[in-house]
């Protein structure tokens, strides 16, 4: 619990440390920790009942789409497989070709689930987001 906790504190502030690096207004600041949170939280929730990065990713960033549709955010951020790409070039430079595969694979599947999971949350209708807007200024 401690860890779920300590993580999805991280990535709060991991995802204002984007918003920051990439100028985003000072009243977004909040939003985009929050929702950068939300969906980091949310991967490691699935990842636990269900141990496959794909589809773990693909749930937390239908929930990210949902709220970026609501507030600008960069809350994608913590869930972009840098580390998978970053794994798959090392062990391909060192020669381990087999692991290199496996990290390419599952980098992909990774990032096709995040495609997938934008284009099906965009694809959404929009009077449910006006409602939800119109609702936040209250």
């Amino acid at each position: 619990m401690l860890s779920l906790l300590a993580q999805t504190a991280v990535s709060f502030v991991a995802t204002v440390s984007f918003a920051i690096l990439f100028q985003v207004p000072r009243e977004q600041y909040v939003y985009s920790g929050l929702c950068g949170a939300a969906g980091w939280l949310c991967y490691l929730l699935v990842m636990q009942n269900y141990p496959s990065p794909a589809v773990a990713s693909f749930a937390a960033v239908v929930v990210l789409t949902v709220m970026s549709r609501i507030f600008l955010i960069c809350g994608i951020f913590p869930l972009v497989p840098g580390a998978g790409i970053y794994y798959t070039a090392y062990n391909f430079i060192i020669g381990n070709n087999q692991m290199a595969v496996a990290k390419g694979v599952e980098t992909i599947k990774i990032a096709v689930a995040i495609a997938l999971a934008v284009v099906f949350t965009f694809s959404l209708p929009t009077p449910v987001f006006r409602f939800a807007k119109s609702r936040k200024g209250r």
